[in-house]
């Protein structure tokens, strides 16, 4: 496959955190955990950084799920859940994704790439793709159309750190030919590794219970599904990964970052180097409590 070469100088400034409010997309696998949710909260309770112009269903297999199909049509109705709670209309904000994973170079047809594509094309600045699942839909955008890559950044969360021994997480490991379209492409990628990263975006059930619990329809939403997610909540804390691409476009700060050669993501799911493929970021930390802060604090004030 050919991409568009970007200029690298273009390249560098479409990997500068925003500086005013962002157009952006959410590419969400949001029924695998209970991580997605919050990340979903956090964004459309930011009017005044991030213009939330869609939420896609991504596909996602595992206990929770009997397919990547049925995986995203879970996906879909959690966040129409969502959104009943917040009390945002679903109509024309939310489409349904690929019903599997990218298994080769033919991109996987779905609502939601058709709309990611037009969307892209809707303003001359960048549309922002928050990505926090398998990425099979934004690969697939890709390469339906690989123009696509000099409208769009892509903010994802998955992989681990680049010198970590192995690049198998949930995200990757399950879709690790879409994984490597997004990494080969030249498309503004800022990647959030799980480990040693978004790792730290610990919280409890003691502490929503303090800061979330009360705080409307959505904020008891949010504290049900961590209560039932594990069964001993005795000395447990729980990552809340995805909040960690949401904090990036909310503040640069809050997810520092170095620029990088794009590694190359090896079929063994290991990183591999060559320091003439292109530039893209790679947090390299998450400033915890002041991502968390600015979730309890939004959902307060909406609960007014």
């Amino acid at each position: 496959m050919e991409y568009p070469r970007l200029d690298e100088a273009l390249r560098l400034e479409r990997l500068t955190p925003p500086a005013g409010k962002a157009r952006m997309v959410l590419d969400t696998d949001t029924y695998n955990e209970i991580d997605d949710q919050f990340a979903v909260v956090q964004s459309l309770l930011s009017p005044d950084k991030l213009a939330v112009e869609a939420i896609y269903a991504a596909p996602f297999y595992n206990s929770r799920s009997t397919s990547p199909g049925d995986g995203m049509e879970k996906s879909y109705e959690e966040i129409l859940r969502l959104l009943e709670r917040l009390d945002i209309s679903a109509n024309g904000l939310v489409y349904k994704g690929s019903t599997d994973i990218l298994r080769d170079q033919t991109p996987l047809e779905s609502a939601a790439v058709d709309d990611m594509i037009a969307k892209s094309r809707e303003d001359d600045g960048p549309l922002y793709v928050a990505a926090l699942g398998a990425i099979t839909n934004v690969a697939s955008a890709i390469l339906k159309d690989p123009s696509i890559i000099e409208r769009i950044v892509v903010v994802w969360l998955g992989g681990h750190a680049h010198y970590w021994p192995t690049a198998h997480e949930f995200n990757l490991q399950g879709d690790v030919t879409a994984a490597q379209v997004v990494f080969d492409s030249g498309v503004p990628f800022v990647q959030v590794p799980c480990y040693p990263v978004a790792s730290h975006l610990l919280t409890t059930l003691a502490e929503l219970d303090r800061f979330v619990k009360g705080q409307g329809a959505i904020g008891d939403y949010l504290v049900a599904i961590f209560a039932d997610y594990a069964r001993d909540h005795f000395a447990y804390a729980k990552q809340i990964w995805d909040i960690s691409a949401v904090a990036w476009l909310l503040d640069g700060s809050w997810v520092p970052t170095d620029v990088v050669h794009s590694p190359i993501l090896t079929a063994e799911k290991t990183w591999s180097f060559d320091p003439s493929r292109h530039f893209m970021r790679v947090a390299r930390e998450v400033r915890r409590d002041a991502i968390f802060r600015d979730l309890f604090q939004k959902l307060a004030q909406r609960a007014g």
